[in-house]
C-alpha cells in the first residue's frame, strides 16, 4: 500500500510516499496505525488532530475503507485567513 504525504507533514517526514506492508481492505485507522510504526519518533504528528487523511482524494474518517488501487494521503490542517 502506496501512503503519500503533503505540505508540511510531508517536509516533517521528509518522504513523499511510502509504501506499507497493509494487508486490504483496511481503514484509514489501520493505515495511520502502521505509519505511526513506521515513524515512532512522529507519532504526534500523524495522529488523528494533527494529520487529515484523504481516500481517493476526498477528506476520510479514521474507519473509511481503503481497498486495492486506492490512492491514500494524509496532510496536515489548513487553516487561512
Amino acid at each position: 500500500m502506496k501512503v503519500l504525504f503533503f505540505a508540511a507533514l510531508r517536509e516533517t517526514l521528509q518522504h513523499e510516499q511510502v509504501e506499507l506492508p497493509v494487508a486490504l481492505p483496511a481503514t484509514v485507522a489501520l493505515i495511520r496505525a502502521a505509519l505511526c510504526e513506521y515513524f515512532p519518533q512522529h507519532q504526534q504528528n500523524l495522529n488523528a488532530g494533527n494529520a487529515l487523511a484523504a481516500v481517493n482524494q476526498t477528506l476520510a474518517t479514521e474507519d473509511s475503507e481503503i481497498n486495492e488501487g486506492d490512492e491514500v494521503a494524509f496532510f496536515p490542517p489548513v487553516t487561512g485567513g
